[in-house]
């Protein structure tokens, strides 16, 4: 019988190091899995950082659509699928991701406000540990800006994956990453919020400029992430990377 993880409801920061970004993405989808099945009463935040380009296309993205394929071949960079909606990111050196897992015995609420429950104490966090006119602000449905010019300028975008007793909260944070790549190997979003007005990524994102501690400590602290946890399910993770994430016909099945 599988041993199951039973803290005392809580918020635990998950501190494990994975090789791929295959792997990652099939690890917020296992902790998914177990807040949804039981197996924890714990909410799970995490960080990790890729160690290379990888365009990461959202669950209903159709890749041809939103990516340049041609341009990712001639850069070598890989398209994987994650398990949450929204659109196409770039990953890579200099940009942060976040997770959040929350289990709902009772049922997950609205996602109105799990977008709120997520975005306003990171963007509170976020704002007290800048020097920056007016901090940082929630804009559009899931997105965190700095700057007031023109609608602001995105430095983090986040997906969310629902199930009936789970709640998968992630995203991206530009910190020192390289914004011109996302301007090569993107195609212009088939779909955008009021705010962005037609910018191209170039003048639509900025980055942040925080640094990888820097972030960490201001995502521990808008959740309450004090408990740390070093076990992680990896079976469930080797069957989804071997089952979605390595697998063609999962990334290109739209």
């Amino acid at each position: 019988m599988r041993q199951r993880h039973h803290p005392a409801a809580g918020v635990d920061w998950l501190d494990v190091k994975l090789d791929s970004v295959e792997e990652q993405l099939a690890l917020d989808e296992a902790l998914l899995e177990e807040a949804h099945e039981g197996e924890t009463t714990a909410t799970v935040v995490r960080a990790w950082m890729a160690c290379e380009p990888v365009v990461v296309v959202g669950s209903s993205s159709r890749v041809e659509e939103e990516v340049d394929l041609v341009a990712c071949l001639e850069a070598g960079i890989r398209v994987v699928r994650r398990p949450s909606g929204g659109l196409t990111v770039v990953l890579g050196p200099g940009c942060l991701m976040w997770s959040v897992v929350e289990p709902h015995p009772e049922g997950a609420p609205p996602i109105e406000r799990i977008h709120a429950r997520m975005l306003d104490p990171l963007a509170h966090a976020l704002s007290e540990a800048l020097s920056l006119p007016g901090g940082v602000a929630r804009r559009g449905s899931s997105d965190l800006v700095v700057g007031s010019v023109g609608g602001g300028r995105k430095i983090s975008g986040n997906a969310l994956r629902v199930r009936r007793h789970g709640v998968l909260y992630h995203g991206t944070l530009l910190d020192d990453f390289d914004i011109g790549l996302v301007d090569r190997i993107l195609r212009h979003p088939p779909r955008e919020p009021d705010y962005r007005a037609r910018r191209p990524h170039r003048e639509f994102l900025a980055n942040l400029g925080l640094g990888p501690q820097g972030f960490e400590a201001a995502l521990r602290r808008a959740f309450g992430a004090t408990r740390v946890r070093t076990s992680w399910p990896a079976d469930r993770v080797a069957r989804l990377v071997a089952e979605r994430y390595t697998v063609p016909a999962w990334t290109n099945r739209l």
